[in-house]
Parts: C-alpha cells; sequence; structure tokens
C-alpha cells in the first residue's frame, strides 16, 4: 500500500499554488447561497469574451492543482445519489468483474450535478456544476471502494440560479473533465493517446496532468492524479472546425456498430441541434454502407460513402488507433468516439475519444490486430468492409508506416514518456490509498516501463503486417 501521509501530500501536491486558501464550512454558512460577489472575475479569465487559453489550462510541462470545494450537504447528496446509481460504496455485488474488468448494469443516468467552488492560482471559480462521470470506470471504482472518481466541470451549469455567473468561463472553457486514469497505473496513456492522434493530424482534444483536491467540509483532501481533458463539444468543435454548426454525435449502443438493422436515432446521442430532428446523416451513412454495391459497384459504393463520410479522416483514425491499440471503442465496444458534420465538407469526421484504455494489448479478448483478422465484418461495417475494399486498404496500409514513422516513433514516444513520467511521477506515488489505483510506489514506474516495451513491440508488429 501505498505509504506516505496526507500532511505530506497537503504540501508536495501544491504545485505551483501553493497560497491557496478557501472559506471555512462555517463561514459559507454564515451568508445567503445567492449572495456573493465574484471579485475575481476577469475578462481574461471568467468571462465568455476571452478565446480559449490553451497555453494556461493544457501546459504540457508541469503538474498544476486543482482545488474543489464543495459543501458538507452538497457532498453528502452527490455520494446518496452514487448509492442510488451503484448500490453501496465499496460493494461489489451486481456483476463486477473486479478492477479493469467487465461491469453489468450501469447506470443510464448521468449522476448528479451540484454547486461548487473551483480554486486555481489563487483565483476562485463561483458556484462551478461539479458531477461525477464515467461509465464502467465509475461504477467499477465506486463499487472497489476507491474515491478517486472522475468529474465532469460545467462552470455555467447553475447560472439561472445564480445571475453572477452567467456565462462564467474556465479561461474560455465552459466544460472540462477530470479524469481519472482509471486502470492506468502509468496516469500517462489518456494524455499521450490525445498527443498522438493530433499529432497524426487528427481532431483530438487537449489534455494535461492536474492534482486534484476536494475539500467537502474537513479541508483539501488529496484525491490524486487526474487528466484534464477538453471537451468535444465545447471548445474542439470551435477551435478545430470553422464552425460548430453541424450536427454533433456521441453513438452509444447498438446503433454505434452502424450494423445493418441497427439504426436507433435515440443511440446516436446528439450534442449539438439537439432540437432538430434531422437524423439524415448518419441514416445516409449506415445505409449507404450496408448497400450491396459494395460487391457490385464498388466504384459507385466509394463514391457515395465518400460523400457522407470523411473516409481519408476514418482511415487515418484507424491506421493510428489500431497501431498505439485502443480495444474500448469502435470494433470492441459501440461506444467512445464523436461524429461530426462538417460544414465545410457536409462529411462526417470521426473523432476519438476516452483514451485510458489505450496504449495496450486491453481486455475483452485484447485490441484488434493490425489486418483485423477475427472481426465480423458485418457486425463492425465501418472497419471490415473499408478493409476488404482494395483502395481504401491500400490507403491504410500508407497510413501505418505514416504512424510509426511519425506520430507514433520509437525514439520520439520513448522521449515523450520519459518526459511525462518525471512531471507526474512525485504527485503519483504520493497517492493515498482509497484514493489510488496503485498498490504500491513501485507500480508507477512499472507501467512506464510497459508503455516503452509496448511502443518497440508495436513498431516491429507493424514491421510484420507491413510485409
Amino acid at each position: 500500500m501505498l505509504i506516505f501521509s496526507a500532511s505530506i501530500l497537503t504540501f508536495n501536491g501544491c504545485s505551483d499554488d501553493e497560497s491557496f486558501t478557501t472559506e471555512t464550512e462555517a463561514e459559507s454558512e454564515e451568508i445567503d447561497d445567492t449572495d456573493f460577489v465574484t471579485t475575481d472575475w476577469t475578462t481574461a479569465t471568467h468571462s465568455n469574451d476571452a478565446d480559449p487559453d490553451f497555453d494556461e489550462v493544457f501546459e504540457d510541462n508541469v503538474v498544476k492543482r486543482l482545488d474543489i470545494v464543495i459543501t458538507e450537504a452538497r457532498w453528502e447528496s452527490m455520494l446518496d445519489d452514487m448509492t442510488s446509481l451503484y448500490g453501496t460504496f465499496g460493494t461489489t455485488s451486481g456483476g463486477l468483474g473486479g478492477l479493469g474488468g467487465p461491469v453489468n448494469n450501469i447506470a443510464t443516468e448521468d449522476p448528479l450535478f451540484v454547486p461548487a467552488e473551483v480554486f486555481y492560482h489563487g483565483k476562485e471559480w463561483y458556484r462551478v456544476g461539479v458531477r461525477f462521470k464515467g461509465n464502467s470506470s465509475l461504477q467499477t471504482s465506486w463499487q472497489n471502494g476507491i474515491l478517486k472518481l472522475s468529474f465532469k466541470l460545467d462552470f455555467d451549469e447553475f447560472e439561472d440560479d445564480y445571475p453572477q455567473i452567467d456565462n462564467q468561463r474556465f479561461y474560455g472553457f465552459k466544460k472540462l473533465s477530470l479524469k481519472n486514469n482509471f486502470n492506468d497505473q502509468s496516469m500517462l496513456r489518456e494524455k499521450v493517446a490525445t498527443d498522438v492522434f493530433r499529432n497524426a493530424g487528427l481532431v483530438s482534444s487537449h489534455a494535461a496532468f492536474y492534482t486534484v483536491y476536494v475539500d467537502h467540509g474537513n479541508g483539501p483532501e488529496y484525491f490524486g492524479v487526474y487528466t484534464l481533458v477538453e471537451e468535444v463539444d465545447d471548445t474542439v468543435l470551435d477551435e478545430q472546425f470553422s464552425s460548430d454548426n453541424g450536427n454533433l454525435y456521441k453513438p452509444d449502443g447498438d446503433a454505434a456498430s452502424f450494423a445493418l438493422g441497427s439504426y436507433n436515432e435515440s443511440e446516436y446521442v446528439k450534442k449539438t441541434n439537439e432540437n432538430e430532428a434531422d437524423f439524415s446523416d448518419v441514416a445516409s451513412l449506415l445505409s449507404i454502407l450496408n448497400d450491396n454495391s459494395r460487391i457490385t459497384d464498388p466504384v459507385a459504393w466509394r463514391t457515395n460513402l465518400d460523400d457522407i463520410l470523411d473516409t481519408d479522416v476514418f482511415l487515418k483514425y484507424l491506421a493510428v488507433n489500431t497501431v498505439i491499440q485502443n480495444w474500448d471503442t469502435y470494433g470492441k465496444m459501440t461506444h467512445n468516439y464523436f461524429l461530426y458534420n462538417n460544414p465545410d465538407t457536409r462529411k462526417l469526421t470521426w473523432i476519438p475519444w476516452d483514451n485510458n484504455e489505450a496504449l495496450e494489448t486491453g481486455n475483452m479478448g485484447g485490441s484488434l490486430p493490425l489486418n483485423f483478422a477475427g472481426l465480423n465484418a458485418t457486425e463492425w461495417p465501418l472497419i471490415g468492409y473499408l478493409y476488404q475494399d482494395s483502395v481504401y486498404k491500400t490507403q491504410y496500409d500508407i497510413y501505418v508506416q505514416e504512424v510509426v514513422d511519425g506520430a507514433f516513433n520509437v525514439s520520439t514516444m520513448q522521449s515523450t514518456y520519459a518526459n511525462y513520467a518525471s512531471l507526474v511521477q512525485p504527485y503519483a506515488i504520493a497517492e493515498i490509498e482509497g484514493y489510488s489505483f496503485l498498490n504500491n510506489s513501485s507500480d508507477f514506474q512499472n507501467a512506464v516501463n510497459e508503455l516503452n516495451n509496448h511502443v518497440s513491440a508495436r513498431a516491429i508488429a507493424v514491421s510484420n503486417y507491413l510485409n
């Protein structure tokens, strides 16, 4: 078990925010909840008039600190809500497969949002919407008695209740995810995978390392090392596309496979244009993808498919995702990706999401092989049918080579792992039992060693595949 004390953690985990202070619970109860002044508010830090400051929020060469302050009553309401969704904390009944294993009975509703204060560099953000987030990772952590849970932050979630925070932003960001690095003892995978996707020229969220402290009535408690991740339906669309007016989908369920007969509008979850009942783009994709012209007239089939789906982006994504190995997404699981109808091209564009299970062989039988042997093409037609087409397969193979020559080059990646590990290690090995997925301090370095071995092994796998 980890042996570092909470008193040491409070000092060592401060990063560059060592002057952090908050109201005490008693002081906060003396004033009305709506009676406050946003004294720290500036245009650059809090207003939606400021452009997102990526250099400030997603800095690569430092581990920053966030403090979340929640009243005792609201914290208890969050825990009570989790109990109603997933059962008693620390109880593994209900089909739990063990840490990192499959989980049954995932809740169909999101956990409860509550107002909380967020502190960063001595500045306060007011009545920020905070909730727990995740699917199997959330349930597994909860049922294994690990309180290092992922959080979702929405900085103006409660603006109707508190007019003072109308259009509140965090350096230009409305929403952010704090990922708990579930099933990743290196705590690097989420960050590294997003870097690799972007370095390969794909749309992908930015990410950065943070330590998180939560004060729910007893002072700041160290919750451990998190990865802060940019939300796709917030600044990713604004910053990496020319417009955010297109349909954004986060498919989840059988329809996310795009298999013939799986169409279900309710499973193509809209994140933009929610009130418009236009699902014609995803309906067309499913229809064209499964059309028999794939066999009878492949030229026409490719032309029609290229008109509705940015196939070049998908093939590049597929090459990156398969080379780095990421089992917890399309091809194994019917979730963890977005589709955006790019207004410039009027084509659905693939956007990866949730990469904590990347950079390893993985669970559920492991990641797909580079030649997709064993894949049922009718169940996963976006991979199976495109790989069976000689034109698309040729382009996929070109991208596979480009990935190991560029974004996932062995020397580049091992240097990246060394740099990030040196940043994260002091905070990782200082995590507290009950707020960590590490069993002892050596687990972290062992996991980093596995990442270094993995990238070398993938270069060999690519060479064997292409030759």
